[in-house]
């Protein structure tokens, strides 16, 4: 009787593990997709004005929350919809930014991308 109870309470332990390892790994995929920065760095690194400041802060608001969605969506939509936030990013960046800010933008995301280990 005291084996069975052993035994039962070993399987248990091990399923409780293997779950929670589960969750925290859904847990990561997903904040992985937070793209929220700080701001203030951001406008240091491009070099941006105040004017600019403002319309980042916007784009990359709305950016952020595409993102969120993306990554609490299916797996199977997710790709097409982090396109499709990247895309519209991009063409706003593009209109506020200058050409040596935008490429320096381009690489800060590139970055970004391949250190969440995110495809686009």
């Amino acid at each position: 009787m005291k084996r069975l109870f052993l035994t039962v309470v070993a399987v248990l332990s091990m399923t409780m593990t293997f779950a929670e390892n589960e969750n925290m790994n859904a847990t990561n995929a997903t904040s992985a997709y937070n793209m929220s920065v700080n701001y203030n760095k951001l406008a240091d690194c491009l070099g941006l004005s105040l004017d600019q400041v403002e319309a980042v802060e916007d784009i990359h608001s709305s950016f952020c929350a595409e993102m969120m969605n993306a990554g609490n969506a299916n797996v199977d939509e997710r790709k097409a919809m982090v396109e499709s936030a990247l895309k519209k990013d991009l063409k706003h960046m593009r209109y506020v930014l200058s050409e040596d800010q935008y490429h320096k933008y381009l690489m800060l995301l590139n970055t970004t991308f391949n250190n969440r280990g995110l495809e686009w």
